[in-house]
């Protein structure tokens, strides 16, 4: 129900209906339209564009098909942390992702060096993808400091790897511009494509999970699926350095 592609076409507002759904499915099928909106922050409107987004007529048949999706393939979790991360395998187990992935290491095959960036928990990912990447073969640097500088000699005929859960850091956003002005490729991998970053970027690899916030402040958003792409595209970029 939930399809990478589906959840790829949700704009902004939309998105916040879908995250109030993952996190709420168990009160969802007996809510109406206006209590999800109410709930989730936004118009009965745009609840009605999310149902017609995951191909349903109208939020009676969203309830009806959320409902069976609940009982035929995602049984009630304690921990609705354990629901999310189900939810995004599902949405990427398909042919489509998987083309996406590919592109990715066509790109990544094209450059003569990958740089990756991030701050903060994602620095600590753009290491570890650094680390994972050179132990394929293909020799990676790895940048959690903002500020670094950019200079044409590091950025030509390299990719830069962003990373950010948002999209919309600052301090990212400015770092990405610098690579895209001295003429160096962006990948970026988001939670969402709608991002600032993903726009920014060349390309782009979304995972839709519901971010999490303590105190509105620090983000412990799962990190999970970041893994899961950053060694998936690796495994596929060994398959064709083997060849």
């Amino acid at each position: 129900m939930f399809s990478h592609s589906a959840i790829a076409s949700l704009n902004n507002l939309e998105m916040m209906v879908y995250n109030y759904v993952i996190k709420n499915r168990d009160k969802v099928t007996y809510m109406t339209i206006r209590e999800l909106a109410d709930a989730a922050g936004v118009s009965t409107t745009t609840v009605l564009r999310f149902c017609r987004k995951l191909n349903c007529d109208g939020y009676s048949e969203f309830r009806v098909r959320f409902k069976l999706y609940l009982e035929q393939n995602e049984p009630q979790q304690a921990n609705f942390g354990t629901s999310e991360i189900i939810s995004f395998f599902k949405s990427v187990n398909n042919e489509e992702f998987d083309a996406l992935l590919d592109n990715a290491v066509d790109i990544i095959l094209s450059s003569e060096r990958i740089i990756f960036v991030g701050a903060g928990t994602s620095g600590s990912l753009a290491k570890y993808g650094a680390r994972f990447f050179s132990n394929i073969g293909k020799f990676s640097n790895h940048i959690d400091d903002p500020y670094f500088p950019v200079t044409n000699d590091m950025a030509k005929n390299a990719l830069a790897i962003v990373l950010s859960v948002s999209g919309e850091t600052e301090e990212i956003l400015r770092f990405a511009s610098q690579f895209s002005l001295h003429h160096c490729k962006v990948l970026s991998i988001t939670s969402h494509e709608h991002s600032r970053l993903a726009k920014l970027a060349d390309f782009n690899l979304s995972w839709h999970v519901p971010q999490t916030r303590i105190g509105g402040v620090y983000d412990i958003t799962t990190q999970i699926p970041v893994i899961y792409i950053l060694e998936s595209i690796g495994r596929k970029l060994a398959k064709k350095l083997a060849e």
